[in-house]
């Protein structure tokens, strides 16, 4: 449901050792606990069938900082 682009080095390896190569893709995997235990991993990356895809509140994956006031003290 979402891109791994941004994401750290284990989950984007946690995404292709699901086999998902891109993006809406879906497989068809065993269910026994290594591959829900991945799934719970990428839980906000990818959706299961048969449950909601629950999209991520903005503070899980992005910090958000104050913005900087370097450049505006420069021109003068």
């Amino acid at each position: 449901m979402k891109s791994a682009i941004g994401a750290k080095p284990e989950i984007k390896a946690t995404v292709q050792s699901l086999g998902f190569r891109k993006m809406n893709q879906t497989r068809e995997l065993p269910d026994n606990p290594a591959v829900r235990g991945m799934l719970r991993r990428v839980d906000f990356l990818v959706a299961v069938e048969g449950e909601p895809f629950v999209r991520p509140k903005r503070s899980r994956y992005k910090i958000w900082r104050a913005r900087s006031t370097k450049k505006h003290q420069r021109g003068n």
